[in-house]
């Protein structure tokens, strides 16, 4: 942590007039920023530092006219402690236009967004790498799923963060007072998983093959989609405004992020062996969201069909460790702001597999609850909050604590809590070594 106050105070006098400065030196039409982040965290149970990272997003736009603009927005990386992701990340799972330039085991340089925007009669075009945000629900995604993730802290990272922007063609027309989008996108990039020895390496028998005991296993490469047309992905969204509710029809045809881990057992001279061989498998997804607001209160929801969900079985033999099933989940959140400057949410999260056998490693309804409280302060300079995000079916869980102050309005310090507890079966419980204390600082230039 003495690492991380060092660089407190250095960009705390930075910060000061490095707003204006920049606005001086750039005429109109050209935008020039940054943004600085360094963030620090302590392991509480494994009583060591687990990460040390300096984040530096240059971002430039250029507005041709009032209805062209271009953005590009680049990423240097640099991590202290190299436990988030040891060694020199493989990135199989990134198409190759798209990964990160490796620096060395701990620094890596980025290209998060590139793209152009502009209007042709009714229909606004976005052309390039850029992100597109579906569903927001608190914590836990059901219809953002456009963008794959980088898993590299769970789902601790901030979703714009940890979303990984994608090569698009992002065409939105407008309707009178409804909106259709249709999405193209030739990039065969899914989520980054952390390999084995990260810190978040997953572990849980719900989402990784466990081989009996004293049976050897081969690991085979990801098998990745191929052609770059064909193995596109393609979507589309109706959103509207009807009687007070904001509305979305979302449809998505894609190949799901999570590879699909095939197993198969078989004996040689120096014993069993099960070979794990990971492929991406297509997907058609069926969505809405809803949401409205009675006085203080907020009624909001997020419903999805899956037509192919790939689900690991206990039977490798017949079915090669896996089974297909259909899936229905939903978020019902609601959100109450009756007190001033306080927030008070949750969630109820539930995925039904309409296929499910004996054999599957998860139940057959799955449900996961959250709960929110935000409160602010000093003419909400001052922010304190806490998630709760807890599984009935596992009893693990995930408490996040977090208090955040703006010391001027392109600065911002954080400090917060990481606590995993329960079911070391669970999602949330194979992590339950790694609570950890976390403070930040983010600059604006």
């Amino acid at each position: 942590m003495l690492a991380l106050a060092g660089w407190f105070i250095a960009a705390s006098a930075l910060a000061a007039g490095a707003s204006e400065d920049t606005k001086s030196a750039t005429p109109n039409n050209l935008r020039v920023s940054a943004i600085l982040e360094s963030e620090g965290a302590y392991g509480i149970t494994r009583d060591r530092a687990s990460k040390l990272e300096f984040i530096i997003d240059p971002q430039l736009e250029y507005r041709f006219s009032e209805d062209t603009r271009f953005t590009a927005i680049a990423r240097l990386y640099a991590e202290g402690f190299d436990h988030l992701e040891p060694g020199r990340p493989e990135q199989r799972e990134i198409a190759p236009n798209s990964r990160r330039v490796l620096l060395g085991d701990r620094t890596d340089m980025e290209l998060r967004e590139l793209y152009l925007s502009t209007q042709l009669g009714k229909a606004h075009l976005t052309l390039g790498k850029q992100q597109v945000v579906w569903g927001k629900a608190d914590g836990l995604k059901l219809l953002d799923v456009v963008n794959p993730q980088n898993f590299r802290e769970f789902i601790l990272d901030n979703f714009d963060d940890s979303r990984i922007p994608l090569w698009t063609v992002n065409a939105e027309i407008s309707l009178g007072k409804s909106n259709l989008q249709f999405l193209w996108i030739p990039d065969r990039t899914y989520h980054l998983l952390p390999e084995s020895g990260a810190t978040f390496a997953f572990t849980s028998p719900l989402v990784v093959p466990q081989a009996p005991p004293g049976v050897a296993v081969d690991f085979r490469s990801i098998e990745r989609p191929k052609n770059i047309l064909t193995d596109s992905d393609v979507g589309m969204r109706l959103s509207t405004f009807w009687h007070g509710w904001d509305l979305t029809l979302n449809y998505l045809y894609h190949y799901a992020d999570f590879p699909v881990f095939f197993q198969s057992l078989s004996i040689t001279p120096s014993g069993a062996v099960v070979t794990v061989s990971p492929r991406y498998e297509r997907n058609h997804l069926f969505g809405g969201s809803f949401s409205n607001a009675f006085g203080d209160l907020t009624v909001r929801g997020e419903v999805v069909y899956n037509t192919d969900r790939f689900l690991l079985t206990r039977n490798r033999a017949d079915s090669g460790g896996v089974t297909k099933s259909g899936e229905m989940a939903y978020v019902l959140g609601l959100d109450w702001s009756g007190l001033q400057d306080t927030l008070v949410s949750g969630q109820l999260f539930q995925s039904w597999l309409l296929n499910s056998t004996n054999d599957i490693v998860r139940d057959t309804l799955d449900t996961t609850t959250s709960l929110l409280f935000r409160r602010h302060f000093l003419n909400e300079t001052l922010e304190a909050e806490v998630l709760w995000l807890r599984n009935i079916n596992e009893g693990d869980g995930l408490v996040r604590p977090k208090v955040s102050y703006e010391l001027r309005d392109n600065m911002k310090v954080w400090l917060g809590f990481d606590v995993f507890h329960g079911n070391r079966n669970g999602l949330f419980g194979q992590f339950a070594q790694n609570d950890r204390l976390v403070t930040g600082i983010e600059i604006g230039f």
